[in-house]
Order: structure tokens, then sequence, then C-alpha cells
């Protein structure tokens, strides 16, 4: 597995907040660059705006998460090297960090709108459900992990107006099942059901059961969302000098050709999983590995090029 890594080492505290975890939160940014709206200075001060408030109350349920799990984090392999589990910091300490963090972050998402508010609103009452409650279900605790990540794309929805097209939406969630599924998979093949009593609950080719279905449908509704792509209601500069010139280039369905990079993608992905340690940890595969990072940075370079120059 080829890696990326990291040269210096963070403050305690500022770890616990996982800010690597923060890479999750850009989902928000689908709505304006699905939209032609991404070089919108007003839309995408609005977004990035969103984007740190997310960030905020995703830090804070990540360390109310560490509060609740923190007997069982201290008996696994990874997690009970984490500030908390490790006495980095105090309890007190990141109970009042949590507070502040979710309490500001609400209020300024109040601030920025009333709508984006419900919305953030309801993504922190979901992380607290699920570390609550959620995850010691089975199934409820991956559908819990996916919701998470259609709030966020709901949320960068709810901060501009401009919403996401239909067949887009139901692959972000089909992809967010996926990796929660495979999240869970990782988890059981590797520590048992000694640090998460849900795991109890299942079984290997279950799991592998998910993952093919999650990941079949991903790619599916990708598929039809590059197909049934509606023309762009804005002009990029190269569309009339196309339309003029070979105008049936207009007519192409030029989002097909990234297609294969969401299937490599989520094979790479599921290889480094299944195979390697980092599976119940998404957002590490994703900023550490080289070939995946290349695949992503290929897809939006192709999305971009599509939706604002051809």
């Amino acid at each position: 597995m080829m890696k990326i890594k990291t040269l210096f080492p963070l403050p305690p505290l500022l770890l616990a907040l996982r800010p690597n975890q923060w890479v999750k939160n850009f989902i928000l940014f689908a709505a304006i660059i699905f939209t032609g709206k991404l070089f919108d200075p007003r839309f995408f001060i609005m977004t990035f705006l969103g984007f740190l408030i997310f960030c905020a109350i995703s830090s804070a349920s990540y360390l109310f998460n560490d509060i609740i799990d923190l007997k069982f984090d201290k008996l696994h392999p990874d997690k009970k090297t984490r500030p908390l589990a490790a006495g980095l910091i105090s309890l007190s300490l990141a109970s009042e960090a949590a507070f502040l963090l979710g309490f500001f972050g609400l209020i300024a998402a109040l601030l920025l709108s009333t709508v984006f508010f419900f919305v953030a609103a309801a993504f922190a009452i979901i992380h607290i459900l699920y570390s609550t409650v959620l995850k010691k279900h089975a199934i409820l605790d991956i559908m819990g992990i996916a919701f998470s990540f259609i709030l966020r794309a709901y949320a960068g929805e709810a901060i501009t107006g401009y919403h996401l097209p239909f067949w887009l939406f139901l692959a972000v969630m089909f992809v967010a099942l996926f990796v929660a599924a495979t999240k869970r998979h990782s988890e059981l093949i590797r520590e048992g059901t000694t640090t998460r009593p849900v795991l109890f609950q299942y079984r290997e080719h279950l799991l592998d059961f998910y993952n093919s279905m999650f990941g079949s449908a991903a790619i599916l509704a990708y598929a039809m969302f590059t197909f049934w792509e509606e023309p762009s209601h804005f002009n990029p500069p190269f569309r009339t000098f196309l339309f003029n010139t070979v105008p049936q280039a207009i007519e192409r369905k030029w989002m097909i050709i990234t297609i294969p990079f969401v299937i490599y993608g989520l094979m790479r992905y599921a290889q480094l999983a299944y195979e390697g340690t980092q599976g119940e940890r998404p957002e590490k595969i994703i900023t550490t590995d080289l070939p995946l990072i290349v695949s992503i940075l290929m897809w939006g370079l192709l999305i971009i090029m599509f939706l604002y120059i051809l």
C-alpha cells in the first residue's frame, strides 16, 4: 500500500478533534460543484463557512463518542492510542471542548441560515443517537453512519438553495452505506466482537453481501447520473466555441468517461479494506493511499472540465 505520511505530530487536544476526518465534510461542496456555482464567490464562501461549522460539530461528536466509548477504546489495538483513551487529555477537558464546539457551531449555523441550522442540528442529533443507541444495534448502526453523510450532502443544498441531481444523491447514499458496511467488516475480522458489542449481531458473509450490494448500487446510481445528466443551465466559456464549430460534441455524454474512475476507486478501497488493517478508518485510506488519491483527483478534474469547460 503506497502511503503519504504525516510529518508533524499534532497536539493532543487537536488530535482528539480528528482533523483527518474533516475530509468527509467536503461533501458540502457537491451542491455548488454540480450546479455550476463552484467559482461564484458568494456561494463558495457560504459553503466554506458551512464546511467549517460542520467540522466543529463533527469534532464535538467525535469527542462525545470517545467519552461514551472510553472503556472500549482502551481495549482496542488502535483506539487505545487516542488522546482521551491514552490519558493525554482529561475527561473534563474533552467534555468542555465537545460542548463549546457543538454550542458555538450550532449558533454559527443559525446565523448563517435557518434551514442550514436545522440540518446542522439534525446532524448533531444523529451523532448523539449513534453514540448512545444506534451503534448498539445491527443495521441501524450502518444506516446511522450513512445518514450522517447524507445530511452533509443536504447541508450543502440547504446553505445555497441548489440541489444535487437525484441519481447523484442516491450514489452518495450508496457509497456511504458501502463505506459503513466495509468498516464493520474490517472491525469484525480484525478485532472480533471484543471492542464493539454490536459485532455480535453480524456475520462475515452477511457484511460481504452488504458490501457487494451497496457497491453495485453506487456504481449503477452514478452511471445513471452520468447518462441522464441534463445540460447545464450556465454557459462555460468553451461551450459556445464547441457549439459553433463541432455542434455534435455538445450532445455527447461526456460524464460517462468518469465512470471507470468511480469503479476503480471503489475496487481499490475494497481491496485495501479487505487486505489491510485500515478498513475501519476510511478517512485514513482516502488520505494516505496514493493510487486512490490519484484516482479521486483525476475524477475531480474530469468533473470540473466537463461541467465548467466543455
